[in-house]
């Protein structure tokens, strides 16, 4: 047809001469719409935005099996996106239509398309025969399309630690090389992929382990107070023998020799990075409906003894991995009450340490938030006693299980889980991290402190303060 365009190309340099523009095309259109009226539609809409380059075609779903927009996106060199009609109908868009809400669920398919990539929009809806446009500037490089972001945050949401209902089912060649795969592309300091993966399928070693774990497991029950360790009796540590695969991840700390790019200055990420290869074969895991369950009860020399691996060699992570019967809908510390997951809220700081709040909210600090919340705490049936003892000799009182001893002083004390470390540095700090504390106490499953004060000074009271706050915020009952 005289004086309409040829083929699409996919983009063309912005007059102006600065760097290129991304663009983002949305488009919505009825079954049948062709490729040549799509086509001009299009060329008009980008005439009008001045240039670019078209990155991403993004339809609504179920639209992306049209022939004309198939050859739309494929004469651009763009990529083809969908997002689902209830994802576009959240979108405010300016020229909505009551037509098209009624034929396709949403208000307006090519804007809402465009919006929700988080474009700007240049062009408004244009309209042809059959068809609508409506074209976008993107601030940056193009994520996911709605439906596959969708996936990717859901993997991660039901990533489970399994340790029971596993089947005795092998898992074929081609899904454990994927999965393996996923955990090899992990990023590593200076490209150094410090991991290695020994795969365990014999039962005569994998007994061998389990033993250990067993033993380390009557460790920990008898370290437990009595109401805490009968809540531990009905738990599952591990699956060593229930799984048909035992995966042994492992760390060469001096892979890549003496300049390894990063790691320098901090050695941890050598091991940091196995940590990331470790979630990676999570995920891929759980995406090919492996469940996965990361046995740490037990010493991880004795372990590598089992295994025979070599002495420069260490164990990082031991894993039980096999088909599921299901996979649980929370963690099972979170179903049998034996813990709490920690609001996002608590862990996001806005500038400077202590100013908590989500994106967007205005941070406040954790003593408002306490104070606020003490009004609608609710009592905990729990009766799990813990005696947290503020100064004095630790040595005296780990003996009890219930006791845990909470250092002030700027000295860092030996490492022992029995001692915490709080180096308040004042009384206003000193408040805070006694408020954090009994929260995170209390999500542990803590139903009762005894505070007792043994090194009486102006921050041991503070400390004081703040754990009896905190304590009331999340309706635990504090004496002493």
């Amino acid at each position: 047809m005289p004086g309409r365009p040829g083929p699409l190309r996919r983009g063309s340099t912005c007059a102006c001469g600065a760097r290129e523009v991304n663009l983002v095309v949305g488009i919505g259109l009825r079954s049948g719409t062709p490729y040549r009226e799509l086509r001009d539609l299009v060329h008009d809409a980008l005439q009008e935005a001045g240039g670019g380059t078209v990155r991403l075609v993004v339809t609504v779903a179920g639209r992306e099996t049209e022939p004309g927009v198939q050859r739309l996106a494929a004469s651009l060199s763009a990529d083809l996106q969908t997002a689902p009609a209830e994802e576009l109908a959240r979108q405010s868009v300016p020229t909505p239509s009551e037509k098209v809400d009624q034929l396709t669920g949403t208000p307006g398919v090519a804007e809402a398309a465009v919006l929700l990539t988080g474009a700007e929009l240049l062009v408004t809806k244009r309209r042809s025969t059959r068809a609508t446009t409506a074209i976008g500037r993107l601030p940056a490089a193009p994520g996911y399309a709605p439906a596959e972001r969708h996936i990717v945050h859901r993997v991660i949401a039901e990533r489970r630690d399994v340790r029971r209902g596993f089947l005795q089912r092998e898992i074929p060649d081609d899904v454990l090389g994927r999965v393996l795969e996923a955990a090899h592309r992990a990023p590593s300091v200076g490209l150094s992929q410090p991991w290695d993966f020994l795969l365990i399928r014999d039962v005569a070693t994998r007994r061998k382990v389990h033993d250990l774990a067993s033993a380390q497991r009557d460790a920990f029950a008898a370290s437990l107070p009595s109401d805490r360790r009968q809540s531990f009796d009905g738990l599952k540590i591990e699956a060593i023998l229930d799984t048909p695969l035992n995966i042994a991840v492992t760390c060469d700390a001096g892979r890549g020799g003496r300049h390894v790019l990063g790691r320098h200055a901090d050695p941890r990420t050598t091991w940091f990075s196995v940590a990331i290869a470790i979630q990676n074969l999570w995920l891929a895991a759980r995406a090919e409906g492996l469940g996965v369950g990361w046995v740490s009860f037990f010493e991880p020399a004795e372990v590598a003894a089992v295994l025979d691996l070599p002495t420069h060699i260490e164990l990082v992570g031991y894993l039980c991995v096999g088909y599921v019967e299901e996979f649980a809908t929370a963690p099972e510390l979170v179903r049998t009450g034996w813990a709490a997951r920690r609001p996002l809220a608590w862990a996001v700081h806005q500038e400077e340490w202590g100013r908590r709040g989500l994106p967007g909210v205005a941070p406040t600090s954790i003593v408002d938030d306490a104070v606020q919340a003490q009004q609608n705490a609710v009592r905990t049936n729990s009766r799990q006693l813990v005696r947290l003892i503020v100064g004095g000799d630790p040595a005296q009182y780990l003996e009890q299980p219930e006791a845990l001893v909470v250092q002030l002083s700027p000295q860092k004390p030996t490492a022992d889980f029995g001692v915490l470390w709080r180096p308040a540095r004042t009384p206003v700090e000193a408040v805070e991290l006694g408020v954090e504390l009994a929260r995170d106490l209390a999500l542990q499953g803590v139903g009762e402190f005894v505070v007792q004060i043994v090194e009486q000074s102006e921050l041991a009271d503070a400390m004081a303060r703040g754990l009896r706050v905190g304590a009331s915020a999340c309706g635990v009952t504090t004496a002493g």
